[in-house]
């Protein structure tokens, strides 16, 4: 399976052939140079041996060829150093292309942190063993088949001595490789964990610190950095006593042509140049094998890091985006029928044989107890949920028959989480559209109340917030947000408690402002407050995943269900 996911990357690495064929071509090259300076080295040492001083010859073709050799050498590892960024490049754009495909299902089951060590660290490992891997890899062939053939061509008898420790090596190279696999997955595992720590920590650190859990946070960040240690040091001893016994183990052959090549010598079966030529060879041979330990590790690595990549590269679309409807004109009539919502591993569904129409230009309050459904309710509406059962239209159409982004263009979803990107407030206002002009902008934050909180600040829409907009106070980015989605002037306008971090004048405010502003267009908003809701048209009650009662403030408050008993505790009845 592993070594599956290895190859699997050469489509990915077959896109950025010229490259690799030009290092390839430029590293045989090299060898073939470096190969013919022993041949030149023993020329010129024979001549001396002859009482021959002329060596001008042999001196200038060395300083040739390694010259020639540096030039090709250094020009081989650029072009493979640049294909392997381009493959990383492109690695890295199709998982995060992958991510965006997937809902909110996926991201119930993986944490940020773990994506984050996927798109970095993983292939980050698979950009060195395209780059650096492969120079060892084409060394170690390379210098082989050329060392051998060149030890052939002077001494045959003496190159077949230099065999007897490859088997040894090759089984311990087996051996330390399985040994490598686990070592490497379980460091890439607890890296995860590690960033994932870190991100879960510095996202809430107001929390955090209001609660004065430095300690225990601190405490258990500790455990996952220490694990992280002892599967790193676990793989670093691994690793060190694979380039301590290779070298080693090749050593022999060292010896070995030693004491034959020796005797060798002194018989005049081989000149003294030759013995030196041959030496020359074994060091090209045994050179690349004292690095064939760290080559393991690295194809061990990157194995570990093909698989945790391609497992999210594998993901089918969790919302497939197959629709194709125009429609010139969207109105904005919603309809759920039989509709079943369900998450993975939930011992009940969310929502459960939901039956409701919303009216084109609608106000739709949605109201119940925690859990009930609501903002299950508004996730599948924009598809960012899809339905265990059922259906869901738009002005009659099924909502996997529009395109992804026509539906999500009609439907503006405001959610719970007041969300704003380390950018200029401006550019979050407008982020659909960074090019919106600021008096269009500022509009919209009348609408949400928040125009004057903008003007406040020294630079205006031009004010950067912090990370998540922590600069800013829970209302104020909550009126962002909200702003956010009324900029955006879409047909459908869903609004997830949205109202929750503002006082009641503010709300009334943004209240007066949104219901001017979307006039004639359908709003459905979910609230706590029954003061909220009376203001809309109508009135939707979840109670357990079911629709429990629909109509207006007046019918609802003067009922006997869970509406009635808000209503009389928030004085509304």
């Amino acid at each position: 399976m592993e070594a599956g996911r290895l190859r699997r990357l050469l489509p990915w690495a077959f896109r950025h052939r010229g490259w690799i064929g030009y290092s390839l071509l430029a590293f045989a090259g090299a060898r073939l140079l470096e190969a013919s300076v022993p041949l030149m080295m023993a020329e010129a040492i024979d001549r001396l041996a002859a009482k021959n001083f002329d060596v001008t010859g042999p001196v200038l073709a060395i300083a040739g060829a390694v010259l020639l050799r540096m030039v090709v050498v250094s020009s081989a590892r650029i072009a493979i150093r640049r294909a392997a960024v381009n493959v990383a490049f492109d690695l890295r754009r199709a998982l995060f292309d992958r991510l965006q495909r997937q809902g909110l299902t996926f991201f119930g089951q993986h944490t940020v942190g773990d994506m984050m060590t996927r798109a970095v660290s993983d292939i980050g490992v698979l950009r060195r063993l395209v780059s650096v891997g492969t120079i060892f890899l084409v060394i170690l062939v390379y210098a082989t088949a050329v060392g051998f053939g060149a030890m052939f061509y002077l001494a045959p008898d003496l190159a077949w001595l230099v065999f007897p420790p490859l088997p040894f090596i090759a089984v311990y190279a087996l051996f330390a490789a399985r040994s490598m696999r686990a070592a490497s997955e379980a460091t890439q595992e607890t890296l995860s964990m590690v960033t994932e720590r870190a991100q879960e920590t510095f996202g809430g650190i107001r929390t955090l610190q209001a609660m004065a859990r430095e300690p225990f946070v601190e405490a258990r960040f500790g455990d996952a950095n220490g694990a992280y240690i002892q599967a790193f040091l676990n793989q670093a001893r691994i690793n060190s006593l694979m380039t301590a016994i290779m070298p080693s183990l090749a050593a022999i052959g060292t010896l070995i042509v030693l004491g034959y090549g020796g005797s060798l010598v002194q018989q005049g079966a081989l000149s003294p140049g030759s013995l030196v030529a041959f030496f020359a060879y074994v060091a090209m041979v045994i050179q690349p094998m004292r690095s064939a330990g760290t080559l393991v590790n690295m194809v061990q690595r990157g194995r570990v890091s093909a698989q945790r990549l391609f497992e999210i590269l594998d993901l089918p679309d969790e919302i497939a985006d197959t629709g194709t409807h125009r429609a010139p004109k969207i109105e904005g009539a919603l309809h759920l029928s039989a509709m079943t919502a369900r998450y993975a591993r939930a011992p009940r569904p969310a929502l459960q044989d939901l039956e409701l129409t919303v009216a084109p230009g609608e106000v739709l309050a949605l109201m119940g107890p925690v859990g009930a459904g609501k903002s299950t309710l508004l996730a599948l509406l924009p598809r960012l949920l899809e339905p265990s059962a059922g259906n869901i239209t738009l002005d009659g159409v099924a909502l996997a028959d529009w395109p992804l982004a026509t539906l999500r263009q009609a439907l503006a979803l405001v959610p719970q989480d007041a969300f704003l990107f380390a950018d200029e407030l401006g550019a979050n206002l407008s982020y659909d559209q960074p090019d919106r002009p600021a008096p269009t902008i500022l509009q919209a934050a009348g609408a949400a109340a928040f125009r004057q909180t903008v003007e406040r600040l020294p630079r205006g829409l031009d004010t950067r917030v912090g990370e998540r907009g922590l600069t800013l106070s829970g209302g104020q980015r909550q009126r962002a947000t909200l702003t956010r989605g009324l900029i955006r002037g879409a047909p459908v306008l869903l609004l997830d408690d949205c109202f929750a971090a503002v006082d009641t004048h503010t709300e009334a405010q943004i209240l007066d402002g949104l219901f001017e502003a979307r006039h004639g267009k359908t709003t459905i908003f979910v609230t706590h407050r029954s003061a909220t809701a009376q203001r809309a048209d109508r009135i939707a009650v979840l109670e357990d995943g079911a629709l429990t009662a629909l109509g207006t403030h007046a019918a609802l408050a003067h009922g006997s269900g869970w509406y009635a008993r808000l209503a009389e505790r928030q004085g509304t009845a």
